[in-house]
């Protein structure tokens, strides 16, 4: 077995582990929320500022060289962290509690699509055929969602729900369209750290205007830590890692099994049951990722082996 072929399939393990960490995301906001009366704001700021001083700890006493940025880049860090980060938890909490794990997961992953269009706004990348069948099929999956209306589904969905988990999609991919600005110039972990820091910050003064009275039990305080560890410091160092061995439209498609791991805990555990609709319209979402995710110059090859026989 080739060294290439070894690292190839340990770097497909890494996505595949941190896609099953990410898809536990919605079960302990369900966990926190439900057990504590947490505010989805309040649980996004504790799990930013959680998350950033494990980090702040870790590459200071590791790397503490990797905490260096340059003054000009601390804007983009501050935007992804209010936005990126910031932002995006609390309305994934939100998404959550208005959609249930599964809907809420699938409207997160409109977030290539709002990429590609942002890129073609603010940099003119050129609209393919491929990048245009992607918005296509992402919105007509995002719209059956819509209209769905949850008559065969335990899942009730509402237009404040499919806005808030829309706008959630917009606040992640400010993360992509940012971070291609520092792309290169430092480690994953200084970009981290940093967004962490500033996203805790920026959702501070919302935090302290809400309710900041917290009803803590030890099943609380263990869900708490679970949602640090497992879909926040698991997941992103894991899949940090898989891109030393994979190229990115490779890790992004394989990311996308977190839609049917998502909805496998929220049918298993909380009873959460997609309509025929609601499928189909998540069917298309995800196919719509896979479009744009896969380079143009690879569907030849893909196509050729379609049409070849299978024995």
């Amino acid at each position: 077995m080739s060294e290439r072929f070894t690292s190839r399939n340990m770097g497909v393990a890494m996505v595949v582990v941190a896609t099953v960490c990410w898809s536990t995301a919605g079960l302990w906001v369900k966990l926190i929320v439900e057990g504590s009366q947490i505010s989805a704001v309040a649980l996004a700021f504790w799990r930013d500022l959680a998350t950033f001083v494990l980090l702040l700890g870790g590459v200071a006493l590791l790397r503490p060289s990797l905490l260096r940025v340059k003054k000009r880049d601390l804007p983009y860090l501050a935007i992804m962290g209010a936005v990126g980060i910031g932002a995006f938890h609390a309305l994934w909490n939100f998404s959550v509690i208005f959609n249930g794990i599964a809907i809420a997961t699938v409207l997160q992953y409109n977030a290539p699509i709002i990429v590609t269009l942002a890129a073609y706004l603010l940099w003119r990348e050129p609209l393919t055929w491929q990048k245009l069948a992607a918005i296509a099929l992402a919105l007509s999956g995002t719209a059956l969602i819509a209209l769905s209306g949850g008559s065969s589904s335990s899942i009730s969905v509402t237009p404040i729900g499919i806005l808030v988990g829309l706008t959630s999609a917009f606040a992640i991919s400010t993360f992509s369209l940012l971070g291609k600005r520092l792309a290169g110039d430092y480690s994953p972990w200084t970009v981290v750290t940093y967004v962490f820091g500033f996203a805790s910050a920026a959702i501070l003064p919302f935090y302290l205007a809400g309710d900041t009275s917290l009803n803590l039990s030890w099943p609380v305080v263990a869900a708490f830590a679970g949602f640090v560890f497992v879909p926040t410091l698991s997941g992103f160092s894991l899949y940090t890692a898989s891109l030393q061995r994979l190229q990115v439209s490779v890790a992004s498609i394989l990311a996308t099994t977190e839609v049917p791991l998502a909805a496998a805990i929220g049918f298993v555990i909380l009873g959460e049951r997609f309509s025929l609709v609601q499928i189909l319209g998540a069917a298309l979402v995800i196919l719509g990722v896979l479009f744009v995710s896969i380079p143009q110059a690879k569907w030849p090859t893909l196509l050729q082996r379609l049409r070849s026989p299978i024995i």
